[in-house]
């Protein structure tokens, strides 16, 4: 294509990194050649130079270069999964959409995942601009927000990044949870195996975690659990009830070896969201499988 003017026209692009408004808008082109081209002056807002950090203003004229795009192969998925993914929603209005989210389902697409849920979802709803608010594992199930606009995006973060956002999950444990760990506080740090694998350890140089915990139900060899999060580390709460020497059933990284448990019993059952734009409470019903699995537990 040759050169294109664009207008910030909607609300929703104003105070918007140029560097992120073109990332959305060429999708394909890597990162490399974006900043390439910011830096040596080829992309212009109102005919001068900005820095990848300028931030677009209502009326903004953005020129952009003739690029050329990569070709990607088209994102393919069963028409059962986007079924299955569009019936797993549980709240939606102008702003959000609040899925409670099936285990075994990655949010977005990576090294090994062609495409995620979000991925998965713009191409349903044929909108872009559908952005996660947060991340649940794969292998977790429950509460997951995405936010339709960018204005909305950026107060469901700060409230994540402030810790004003509660978060609250239901879990299965193996063993008998000590009485009196009703609040575990130890740091954890991040590392990566010897086969390049990520994991977290609990370690007092790693970042702090707090997580408190609630019996629900208890079984000679097993525990029902909720857990609160004070904060939001990678596996916290699996590395956490893994130092009490209860591991989560059906934990592949942190559980027992040779558990067989159809699915790790990890679902995240309450979320709640305030922002400028009102509060946002989100309730996930526990799904047959873990349900079972407890039935299953002696």
């Amino acid at each position: 294509m040759g050169v294109e003017y664009r207008s910030v026209d909607d609300p929703d692009d104003v105070g918007q990194r140029i560097d992120n408004f073109l990332l959305r808008i060429l999708k394909g082109v890597p990162k490399s050649k974006i900043y390439r081209v910011l830096r040596t002056g080829q992309v212009r807002v109102n005919g001068g130079r900005v820095k990848p950090t300028y931030k677009l203003d209502q009326g903004d004229q953005v020129r952009i270069p003739p690029i050329t795009v990569r070709q990607s192969a088209p994102i393919a998925f069963q028409d059962a999964t986007a079924a299955q993914i569009e019936a797993s929603i549980l709240y939606e209005d102008q702003r959000f959409i609040g899925l409670n989210k099936p285990a075994g389902f990655a949010v977005h697409g990576g090294s090994s995942i062609s495409a995620g849920i979000i991925e998965i979802l713009r191409i349903v709803r044929d909108d872009p601009r559908l952005e996660l608010a947060h991340r649940l594992d794969k292998d977790t199930s429950g509460c997951l927000l995405i936010c339709k606009k960018r204005s909305v995006l950026a107060a469901a973060q700060a409230a994540f990044r402030e810790r004003k956002v509660k978060k609250h999950y239901h879990l299965i444990v193996h063993g008998s949870w000590p009485k009196q760990a009703k609040t575990v506080q130890l740091r954890l740090k991040r590392y990566s195996t010897e086969w390049g694998e990520r994991r977290v350890r609990v370690d007092g140089l790693g970042q702090t975690a707090r997580t408190d915990f609630e019996i629900l139900a208890s079984k000679e060899r097993a525990t029902q659990l909720r857990a609160s999060l004070h904060t939001g580390r990678t596996h916290q709460i699996r590395v956490h009830a893994q130092s009490q020497g209860c591991p989560l059933v059906g934990d592949s990284k942190y559980g027992v070896k040779d558990d067989q448990a159809a699915r790790l019993c990890l679902h995240a059952e309450r979320l709640i969201v305030p922002t400028q734009y009102g509060g946002l409470e989100l309730n996930a019903p526990l799904d047959k499988r873990m349900e079972q699995i407890w039935s299953e537990l002696s």
